[in-house]
């Protein structure tokens, strides 16, 4: 198992993955995403990485018709707080968090049961590299026999390590025990 620069040890705490330490990394969808493979406290660092790009920002940002001047003018952002260039849309980021956390939360989902939570606690750029962190906080049974709900912390942070999102995430999945053949 590979080891990230980021750390979950304090993630219960609200406080995120910790710079100084290391989380186990998943690999490539495996057979452990049935609901009985998730255990209340087990982190990890998923395994891919994206990089946003200008066209995923800007596309994105038009269909939703977000017109803040942070995501289209580049002058602007210039004299801004941020002093660099357009600021990525913050639904973009989390929207990225969640799909690289879904190849190790939600491979055996039923259904999304909600988000909760759901904080932007720093500014992405173009070129930004984005990597997902998540810890189950709870896993407790259905009103159905053959799924379970996971509630889980997912973290997006730059390949520097800064934290720029975070949420609290249920998710009905499936039991290997009904559905496993």
């Amino acid at each position: 198992m590979t080891t990230s620069p980021l750390d979950l040890t304090s993630a219960a705490s609200g406080a995120g993955p910790d710079s100084s330490s290391t989380a186990p990394q998943s690999y490539a969808t495996e057979d452990s995403s049935w609901f009985e493979s998730f255990e209340v406290g087990q982190r990890w660092k998923h395994f891919r990485g994206a990089t946003i790009d200008e066209v995923e920002n800007q596309l994105i940002t038009k269909l939703v018709m977000n017109t803040a001047q942070e995501h289209w003018n580049e002058d602007a952002m210039s004299d801004s707080q941020w002093g660099k260039s357009r600021l990525v849309f913050g639904l973009i980021t989390g929207s990225l968090t969640l799909g690289l956390a879904s190849q190790d939360t939600a491979e055996n989902a039923l259904a999304e049961i909600g988000l909760a939570a759901i904080r932007f606690r720093a500014g992405v750029f173009h070129g930004d590299t984005i990597y997902a962190y998540t810890e189950v906080l709870a896993a407790e049974s259905a009103d159905r026999e053959d799924a379970g709900i996971v509630e889980f912390a997912h973290w997006g942070a730059t390949a520097e390590g800064r934290i720029v999102f975070e949420c609290r995430r249920k998710v009905l999945i499936k039991r290997r025990s009904h559905w496993h053949h």
